[in-house]
C-alpha cells in the first residue's frame, strides 16, 4: 500500500459506503486500492455519519422501540467499524512502522466516540424504554439478545454514571485506547530485535536439515552468511528441541522469555497503568476489580468461579506436572549424565524422551504435513462434515503476496462467504496465529450478507529445496484457527454483532479445539497425510505412535496452560495499589504452578499480549474452560463416527451457526442433550 494523501472523494471507504458497494466481488476489500493516509480520514467520516445517523435516533418523534432504536444503533457506525477492522486486522498481520504509529491516532478517536455514544443520556433514556418493555414486545431469542447486549453495552459503559464521572471513564477510556498497541509495538519490536547468527557448522549439532535450510534461507535474505536463528516460532521451537548446545538453547531460551522486560520496548509501565486504569474503570461502575467487569458477560459469571476451576484442575494437574519433570530430569541423567534439568532443556528432553518411548519424532512426521496438503486436508474435512467446498479466486485482492483467497460453497452449491489465509512470518506480522473477519455474517449496508474471514499463522517457510512442511503442532493450529473460521463462515444470524465468533468468551475456542481432535484421528489423518515426495499415506504404525503419545507430558502441558490463567486473573483481581513490581508480582502470582527455579531478568507478563493486547483480559481461563466442552463434544462424534452427518449437523445448527443469538449453555445442551461432563477433559488427557 502506497503511502499517499487521498481525499474524502477519493477515499475508498468513503465511495464504497456512498455507492453501496466496493466494486470487487463480494464487496471484498479492495487492498489495492487502500493506502495508508485512507484510514484516519475514512474513520472520522464514518464517525459523522454515524454522530448523523445516531442523532436521527435520538430526534425521532416516534416512540422508542426495537426497530427505531435497537436495530438503527446496531447499524449506526458501519463505515468507521469498516475502516477501523481493516486498520486493526493489518495492523496485527502487515504492519510497517508507519502503519503502527497510525494507531496512537486511530485508536484514541474510536475510544472517544464510543465514549461519547455510550455516555449520551438521552441515547441511552430511548434504549431504557425499550429495555422496560422487553417482556411485552414479543421478540424472538436474537432480537432479545440483541436488545439485552446493547442495554448492557451502555450500563458497563457508564451510562448509569453522573457527569463527574462520566468525564473520568472518558480520560481513562482514551488513555486505555493507546495502551494496548503500544504493548503489542513493543512485543514485535523486540521479537524482531534478537538474531543469533551461527557462522560455524557444529554450532548446528543436533539440528535437522529442515531447521537448518530455513536458518540459512533467513540469513541469506538479509544479506547475511551463515545461519539466522530468530524468536520466530518457526526458528525457536526447533531449535529448543533439537540443538544439543544447551549454551545455545540458553542464549535463544533467555531472549525469547525476557522480550519487552527492560530497555526501550519495556512492557513494564504499560502494565501498571493498564492494571491501574482498568481496575479504576472497573471501580467507578461498581465492581470490585477488571475480572469481575469482565466475567458478567461470560458462561464463568464471577472470579471466584473461575479460580475454583482452575484449582480443580491445578489439584489433578500439578502433582502429574511433577511427575513429568521428574521423569524427564531422570532420563537427562540417563541419557548425558545431566545432573539438573533448566528451563531452556525441557524442549530437548522431551524430544528426546518421546523419540525413545514412543519411536518417533516431530521431524519424521514433517514429510507428510505438507502444507498444501494440509490446506486441502482441513478443507476436505469440511466437505465431510458440512458440505462445504474452497475454490481458490485470483480476482480478489490482497494485502501481502502470501495471501491466499478462497470463495466458499455449500453442497446445494450456494455462496457461504470468502475466506482468507496467511501462512508464514514476516517482521511486519505479530507472533501466533489467529483468526479474524474483515466482515462479520449479517446485516451490513442495508442487506445481510454473508462473512469474510480470514486465518492468520507463522508456520515453517518453504526452502529453496523443499516445500512448507509442517510440525504436528502447527497442523494442529491450522485445524484449531480453521474452526474458528467456521464459526464465521456458517454463521447465520441477522445482528452482525451477534454473529459467528461474537460469543461469550469462554465458548468463543469450542468450534476451534474441537476441530485439533480430528488430527488425532487414523481416519481423520487418512485424508491428507501423504508424504510430500512419494504420495504415500502416513503408517499405521505412525498414525498409532502419534495417539500414543498424545498424552505424553499431558500433566506439564496442562500446567504451563493454567500458569497463564492463574497469572491472568490475578493481574485482574489484585489491587494496583499492592504491586510494586511487575517481575515480583508474578513470581508471587505463579509460586503455586511454578516447576523451575526462576531465572532473574526473564518473565511472562511483558509479552503476553493475549491479556494486554488482545481480548483475554480475565479470559484467558477460557482455553481450558472450552477444553472441557471440546473433551465432551468431540467424545458424542467419536460415538456416532467422527464423520457422522448426524452430530455434525448437529453442532452446525446449534453451535456454529447460532453465534451469540443464545445463552452458550443452552445452546450446548441443544448440541449434546445435556450439560457438559467435567471430567472429559482429564480422560481425554489421561489425567484421570
Amino acid at each position: 500500500m502506497e503511502n499517499t494523501t487521498q481525499k474524502n472523494d477519493k477515499n475508498p471507504f468513503v465511495k464504497a459506503f456512498a455507492n453501496n458497494s466496493w466494486n470487487t466481488p463480494d464487496n471484498a476489500i479492495p487492498f489495492d486500492q487502500l493506502h495508508l493516509n485512507d484510514y484516519i480520514p475514512a474513520v472520522q467520516a464514518g464517525i459523522e455519519t454515524a454522530r448523523a445517523n445516531i442523532a436521527k435516533v435520538k430526534n425521532n418523534p416516534a416512540a422508542a422501540d426495537f426497530k427505531n432504536t435497537i436495530v438503527a444503533l446496531e447499524e449506526a457506525a458501519e463505515m468507521m467499524e469498516a475502516a477501523t477492522g481493516v486498520y486493526f486486522n493489518l495492523f496485527s498481520a502487515e504492519a510497517s512502522t508507519e502503519m503502527q504509529a497510525l494507531a496512537k491516532e486511530i485508536s484514541p478517536i474510536g475510544a472517544a466516540f464510543s465514549s461519547e455514544v455510550n455516555l449520551d443520556a438521552d441515547l441511552f433514556a430511548r434504549v431504557n424504554v425499550v429495555y422496560s418493555q422487553m417482556a411485552k414486545l414479543g421478540l424472538n431469542s436474537e432480537d432479545k439478545m440483541l436488545l439485552e447486549k446493547t442495554y448492557r453495552g451502555f450500563t458497563r459503559n457508564g451510562a448509569l454514571l453522573n457527569s463527574q464521572d462520566k468525564e473520568k471513564l472518558r480520560q481513562i477510556d482514551q488513555e486505555l485506547s493507546v495502551l494496548g498497541p503500544q504493548f503489542s509495538e513493543h512485543v514485535l519490536k523486540a521479537t524482531n530485535l534478537f538474531e543469533m547468527l551461527l557462522t560455524d557448522k557444529k554450532d548446528l549439532a543436533g539440528l535437522p536439515e529442515s531447521a537448518v535450510e530455513s536458518a540459512a534461507a533467513d540469513a541469506k535474505q538479509k544479506n547475511k552468511t551463515g545461519w539466522l536463528f530468530t524468536l520466530q516460532a518457526p526458528s525457536f521451537i526447533p531449535f529448543m528441541q533439537y540443538s544439543t548446545r544447551s549454551d545455545l538453547r540458553e542464549k535463544l531460551w533467555r531472549a525469547y522469555s525476557s522480550r519487552a522486560l527492560e530497555g526501550d520496548t519495556s512492557n513494564k509501565k504499560i502494565i501498571m497503568d493498564m492494571i491501574r486504569l482498568r481496575t479504576e474503570r472497573a471501580q467507578l461502575l461498581g465492581y470490585k476489580n477488571h475480572a469481575a467487569i469482565t466475567l458478567t458477560e461470560r458462561m464463568a459469571e464471577t472470579p471466584e468461579r473461575v479460580f475454583t476451576f482452575l484449582n480443580q484442575l491445578l489439584d489433578v494437574v500439578q502433582p502429574a506436572a511433577v511427575k513429568d519433570v521428574a521423569e524427564l530430569r531422570d532420563f537427562a541423567q540417563k541419557l548425558d549424565g545431566t545432573k539438573e534439568v533448566k528451563p531452556w532443556d525441557v524442549a530437548y528432553y522431551s524430544e528426546k524422551l518421546r523419540e525413545e518411548k514412543f519411536k518417533f519424532s516431530d521431524e519424521e512426521l514433517r514429510p507428510y504435513f505438507q502444507l498444501e496438503n494440509v490446506v486441502q486436508g482441513v478443507f476436505a474435512h469440511a466437505q465431510k462434515l458440512y458440505g462445504l467446498q474452497f475454490k481458490k479466486r485470483t480476482d480478489i485482492p490482497l494485502y501481502h503476496p502470501d495471501v491466499n483467497a478462497y470463495e466458499v460453497v455449500d453442497a446445494k452449491n450456494q455462496y457461504i462467504g470468502l475466506f482468507y489465509t496467511d501462512f508464514f512470518p514476516r517482521e511486519t506480522k505479530k507472533s501466533g496465529a489467529w483468526m479474524t473477519e474483515f466482515r462479520g455474517q449479517g446485516q451490513f449496508m442495508g442487506e445481510v450478507r454473508r462473512p469474510h474471514v480470514s486465518i492468520v499463522c507463522n508456520f515453517t517457510k518453504p526452502t529453496l529445496s523443499k516445500p512448507s512442511l509442517l510440525t504436528y503442532d502447527e497442523v494442529k493450529t491450522l485445524f484449531h484457527e480453521f474452526g474458528h473460521a467456521l464459526h464465521g463462515l456458517l454463521s447465520n444470524v441477522h445482528h452482525r454483532s451477534l454473529s459467528g465468533p461474537n460469543v461469550y468468551w469462554d465458548f468463543v475456542e469450542l468450534p476451534s479445539q474441537v476441530m485439533e481432535n480430528w488430527v488425532g484421528e487414523k481416519e481423520g489423518l487418512d485424508v491428507f497425510a501423504k508424504h510430500f515426495e512419494t504420495g504415500a499415506p502416513i503408517p499405521a504404525d505412525l498414525v498409532q505412535k502419534i495417539r500414543d503419545a498424545n498424552t505424553f507430558q499431558a500433566g506439564y502441558g496442562a500446567l504451563r496452560q493454567l500458569t497463564f490463567a492463574i497469572l491472568d486473573m490475578a493481574w485482574h483481581t489484585a489491587d494496583p495499589q499492592g504491586i510494586q513490581d511487575v517481575t515480583a508480582f508474578e513470581l508471587q502470582a505463579t509460586a503455586r504452578t511454578r516447576l523451575f527455579e526462576y531465572v532473574p531478568g526473564t518473565g511472562v507478563s511483558t509479552s503476553f499480549s493475549h491479556i494486554f493486547a488482545g481480548g483475554y483480559s480475565a479470559g484467558y481461563y477460557s482455553y481450558k474452560w472450552a477444553e472441557v466442552l471440546d473433551a465432551d463434544a468431540f467424545e458424542y462424534f467419536k460415538e456416532k463416527g467422527i464423520f457422522n452427518a448426524e452430530v455434525a449437523a448437529k453442532f452446525r445448527e446449534n453451535i456454529l451457526s447460532k453465534g451469540g443469538t443464545e445463552h452458550p449453555m443452552e445452546l450446548y445442551k441443544k448440541f449434546r442433550g445435556r450439560e457438559p461432563d467435567p471430567n472429559a477433559l482429564l480422560r481425554r488427557d489421561g489425567l484421570l
